[in-house]
């Protein structure tokens, strides 16, 4: 990038990239699409990765690369989990391998954690862009190689942790999801990853159904994170390692705050709320993604007193209120069942209200026909469906 397009992005990284791309002025020593690219990436970074933002040697790859790239918060979670399944002795004198490097976002950070790092990715203007980046950011002791991952693992050192995270599109660039439709297969090769790691941390799609996923692997999971942020799920993480796992270890991450637990071994089964009258709740409780992907409601239910409605409905209540508790939290202030009169008492002087259905007939917007109510406001209604099949209405409000 020379001089004359570096000062063009300087000047024009807070405009319209659609606008600069059909109205700039196009100087002959300018290389527009390149700046362009660069305003976009810069833009997207000062969201999702501040710490590069703020960093001005920072180069950005196109607009596929910053979308698949993961966040810094996810970044910087997943170095904790590296330094913590290691030891923090081994990780300073010890080697981190990332065999699908990419934009490097990962890397950056895990990195800093052990005493020696290499980047491997099979696409050369990656790398390239992580030579610079590296030293950019004060990665100096990154090694780039440019090379395929299975190639690359046939012929390389004993490793303290390898980190994947397998492409998720074919060659045609439409979306994959299933492991062994990903680059590289990590199941196929779980065995040599292993045979160069006592730690393996693979980055998975969140769509993917963990407990098939832990199944395919055949007892090497060790750990599953649920990895949310601002209460989406952005990635399904795993820790594979030698030893045979029957009883894997379950983190339901959102953002800064981390629910845990054994699978299968601390998990209740059963639950509270079979002689619990949810008209009698004062307050009620809607769980974060990452409790909703894995699925631990008798363990929430048991772990913070609190009640479901309904095995299906997956809401909370309880009479006092609940610190803690992973997700949204709400007084309720009317509980009816869909009976017109009931309705009407319940929703008297209601215009508008922020509405969800869980395990319910009608999906929102026929329930706000229905209702005839406008999006918004400080009401949030909650339609589900009681142990007994009675569909019920909560009226609530946030609490602080």
């Amino acid at each position: 990038m020379n001089d004359e397009t570096r000062a063009f992005v300087a000047a024009h990284r807070m405009e319209n990239v659609r606008d600069l791309a059909l109205h700039a002025k196009r100087g002959d020593a300018v290389n527009l699409p390149l700046a362009l690219d660069q305003i976009a990436g810069w833009q997207t970074a000062r969201t999702k990765l501040p710490d590069w933002a703020a960093c001005d040697g920072v180069v950005y790859p196109p607009h596929l690369s910053m979308e698949q790239c993961s966040s810094q918060s996810t970044a910087r979670y997943k170095a904790g989990v590296a330094k913590r399944i290691v030891g923090s002795d081994a990780a300073a004198n010890g080697l981190l391998v990332d065999l699908t490097g990419g934009f490097g976002v990962d890397f950056s950070y895990m990195a800093r954690v052990f005493g020696h790092a290499t980047y491997v990715e099979r696409q050369p203007v990656l790398c390239e862009l992580a030579e610079h980046n590296m030293a950019a950011l004060g990665v100096a002791h990154a090694r780039i190689v440019n090379d395929e991952a299975e190639h690359f693992l046939q012929g390389m050192d004993q490793a303290t942790l390898v980190f994947l995270d397998p492409a998720r599109r074919d060659a045609h660039g439409a979306r994959t999801y299933a492991i062994a439709d990903c680059t590289p297969d990590v199941l196929a090769l779980a065995d040599a990853l292993l045979a160069k790691a006592p730690h393996v941390m693979v980055k998975l799609s969140p769509m993917l159904d963990w407990h098939k996923t832990v199944e395919d692997f055949a007892g090497l999971v060790h750990e599953v994170h649920i990895v949310c942020a601002g209460d989406e799920c952005k990635e399904l993480l795993l820790v594979i390692g030698r030893d045979r796992c029957t009883s894997p270890h379950m983190y339901c991450v959102d953002d800064d705050r981390v629910i845990d637990y054994k699978i299968g071994s601390d998990e209740r089964t059963g639950t509270a709320s079979d002689a619990y009258d949810p008209a009698d709740a004062r307050f009620l409780y809607e769980p974060n993604a990452s409790i909703m992907k894995a699925g631990c409601f008798a363990l929430i239910e048991h772990r913070f007193g609190v009640h479901q409605i309904a095995p299906n409905s997956h809401l909370f209540t309880s009479i006092k209120p609940v610190a803690g508790f992973p997700g949204r939290s709400f007084a309720i202030d009317a509980v009816c069942t869909m009976n017109k009169r009931e309705l009407r008492h319940a929703l008297e002087g209601v215009g508008r209200a922020n509405i969800a259905t869980r395990n319910f007939p009608m999906s929102v917007a026929a329930l706000r026909n229905k209702l005839k109510l406008k999006d918004g406001g400080n009401v949030y209604l909650f339609a589900t469906t009681s142990s007994s099949g009675t569909h019920l209405l909560f009226r609530t409000s946030k609490t602080a």
